[in-house]
């Protein structure tokens, strides 16, 4: 990386620091708490609590029946499925998509690597997938994103199912895995990435996060305009003045969404959308935020 590359990720990590910090007040045990293993406080039974967690003991000095909460494992090992392929070279708001996937990779490492948690990526950019060996802490978080994003950029379609496998094979440890993707694939040729989801989920909490332009929703009408397939190189001219073609393009690009979110729901696993349109930040802690709440009364 050059001098120039350095300074912008500092300036990432510097934004990503200050502003998580900023919106998410206090610590917490991880970014999908679920319901852990260490044995944590005792409290009054709810209406949908697992009798399995009742505390007999309690409930027998108290005459109320009591339930004893579990503390999520402070070790945590997680790693980061990136997609890098051709089709995140594509941004109208601002930034690429390959620069919002790049943020949500500085974004969930420095969330993850706090308490001294170890952190890994497996990353493709349009090749074969490529394996970072996890480190721990913060420093195991700088030095995965500098490598990320010195990785050159490659060409070809993406193997998304091919990714999440990989990931799975390298998580041996149980923990929390990331799939940070567009998820679009060749609508002729798709890949079983579900499946592969489904697989990934049997050992590992996982999030989906998926990064989107809002010009992949809707078209503005801009007039005549010269589109080209990153990952093919194939070309098409779209008259966007046209009303009824920008319909069933937002129809159709609605359609799409909706898969790819069936598809997540179906492996098993959270979705997370960030826009390059948006405060992407915000939203991660938003996300963040909500899920700790979730946690907090299951």
């Amino acid at each position: 990386m050059n001098v120039a590359d350095l300074r912008a990720l500092d300036r990432l990590q510097l934004l990503v620091t200050r502003r998580l910090d900023g919106l998410l007040h206090g610590d917490y045990l991880g970014l999908l708490p679920g319901a852990g293993s260490e044995p944590g406080e005792a409290r009054e039974y709810r209406a949908g609590d697992d009798v399995r967690r009742m505390d007999w003991p309690v409930t027998a000095r108290t005459t109320v029946p009591h339930v004893r909460t579990t503390v999520a494992d402070r070790e945590l090992e997680t790693w980061l499925a990136v997609d890098l392929s051709p089709s995140l070279d594509f941004g109208t708001v601002g930034m690429l998509k390959r620069d919002l996937a790049e943020g949500a990779v500085a974004a969930f490492a420095y969330l993850a690597g706090r308490g001294g948690n170890r952190i890994g990526a497996v990353v493709t950019e349009g090749g074969p997938a490529k394996a970072i060996p996890p480190r721990p802490g913060r420093g195991g978080a700088r030095s995965l994103l500098r490598t990320v994003t010195s990785l050159p950029r490659g060409e070809g379609t993406s193997d998304l199912a091919d990714l999440i496998d990989t990931t799975r094979r390298h998580a041996r440890r149980r923990g929390l895995a990331i799939v940070i993707s567009d998820f679009l694939e060749d609508e002729d040729n798709p890949s079983d990435w579900p499946r592969e989801l489904r697989r990934l989920a049997v050992r590992q909490q996982v999030l989906c996060v998926e990064v989107l332009d809002p010009a992949e929703l809707a078209l503005p009408d801009v007039g005549v305009l010269d589109l080209m397939d990153p990952e093919t190189g194939a070309t098409v001219e779209v008259q966007t003045g046209n009303a009824r073609f920008r319909a069933r393009y937002a129809e159709a690009a609605a359609e799409q969404r909706a898969r790819i979110a069936a598809g997540i729901r179906t492996g098993g696993a959270t979705h997370l959308r960030l826009s390059t349109g948006s405060d992407w930040l915000r939203d991660i802690a938003t996300f963040v935020a909500e899920r700790r709440h979730l946690a907090a009364y299951r």
